[in-house]
């Protein structure tokens, strides 16, 4: 690599870092106040809630990178601007668009990273939360209020089978009562749901039930409805959310094979369902953010020092802002259908790639 290009990234790199490190360090704060300092008021194990909060640092970075890639190079940027070191190397023969060599180059490798991140590294940490949220909940019941006490809510435990398994309470001893087993199809009624007055999770893997009931359905109707005293349900990799409203898993948080398969049946079946479509595209629209802001800043640089304007760290932070805003604004609309998924998921790089070319044609003209 030439020396100018190295010159930058080590202007940037510092910075991404030092961003990353913010990001993760709010991400404890807001964890802090709404999670933490609550389960460890009910009793949960420090070192269960530790691990909790460290496996939610890896999704917290993919989602940060793209952001902080901006904010770390226009800082940088404007570091060098700020001193007349891109004007020294522009008198030293340099171009201006040497910029981009380096910015881009980091923006693929952030890009890569970030997919890496979003689809290799989260879903094994998210998994493993559930299950140490699962410990934390059977370790000390009070934690959601399942023990017994007025006002608790429900607790749905999910597994591999993609089985939700609600818990009324949980006994002392692990004994669980009031369960429903509701076995999920994707875009159709439940196949099958199973109640019990009382159950066990034993080994991890078998569930038993006694005093409960089994119906079946096909085509949305009752199919068979049985009765049984005592039974055992094989169960794989049950997970726990410490969400207690039951609500189902956010189409962006499902892991990338199992989505596409999701979202062709739904093709096949002509089954609206815009919050899967839009999931799908984030998958990669996400990542791709990187390059598209990395763009964007270097754009912004060279006009910036072109026009002989200083950006400076308040400009980053409501840059960065209005980049965050646009992508929650565009995402919301295509989840709720009101924006087709490609436009809903690709709109806000999209936006950061044509105002750099803009930048870069206004630069041209002074």
């Amino acid at each position: 690599m030439k020396r100018f290009e190295g010159y930058v990234l080590d202007e940037i790199l510092p910075l991404l870092f030092g961003a990353l490190a913010a990001v993760i360090l709010l991400l404890v704060i807001a964890l802090l106040s709404d999670v933490i300092a609550p389960l460890l008021a009910k009793g949960a194990s420090p070192v269960l809630v530790a691990r909790a909060v460290a496996l939610n640092i890896p999704e917290a970075a993919a989602t940060a990178l793209p952001i902080a890639l901006m904010f770390a190079t226009l800082l940088g940027l404007s570091r060098l601007s700020a001193d007349s070191e891109i004007k020294g190397a522009l008198a030293s023969g340099i171009p201006a668009t040497r910029l981009f060599r380096p910015v881009l180059g980091l923006g693929l490798a952030v890009t890569v990273l970030a997919f890496a991140l979003g689809e290799g590294v989260v879903p094994r940490a998210r998994v493993e939360d559930r299950k140490v949220k699962q410990q934390i909940v059977f370790d000390n019941p009070r934690v959601v209020g399942l023990d017994g006490a007025a006002g608790g809510q429900n607790i749905v435990l999910r597994d591999a089978l993609n089985r939700a398994i609600s818990v009324g309470r949980i006994l002392p001893g692990g004994e669980l009562r009031d369960l429903r087993i509701v076995a999920m199809q994707p875009g159709l009624p439940p196949r099958e749901v199973i109640t019990a007055q009382r159950g066990r999770l034993e080994g991890g893997n078998v569930l038993t039930l006694e005093a409960g009931q089994r119906i079946t359905y096909q085509d949305g109707r009752p199919l068979t409805i049985l009765s049984f005293t005592r039974g055992t349900l094989p169960v794989q990799d049950v997970q726990a959310d410490l969400d207690t409203s039951g609500g189902a898993v956010r189409a962006i948080d499902t892991p990338l094979p199992e989505l596409l398969a999701r979202t062709q049946a739904y093709r096949q079946q002509g089954v609206q369902a815009p919050a899967e479509f839009t999931a799908l595209h984030l998958k990669f629209a996400q990542p791709l953010a990187a390059l598209a802001l990395a763009f964007f800043a270097a754009a912004l640089a060279v006009f910036s020092f072109r026009t002989g304007r200083n950006l400076g760290l308040v400009w980053a932070l409501l840059l960065s802002f209005a980049y965050y805003s646009t992508y929650s604004v565009f995402r919301v609309m295509g989840e709720k259908g009101a924006l087709a998924a490609v436009p809903a998921a690709y709109a806000a790089d999209a936006i950061a790639v044509v105002a750099g070319v803009a930048l870069l044609v206004l630069a041209r003209r002074r």
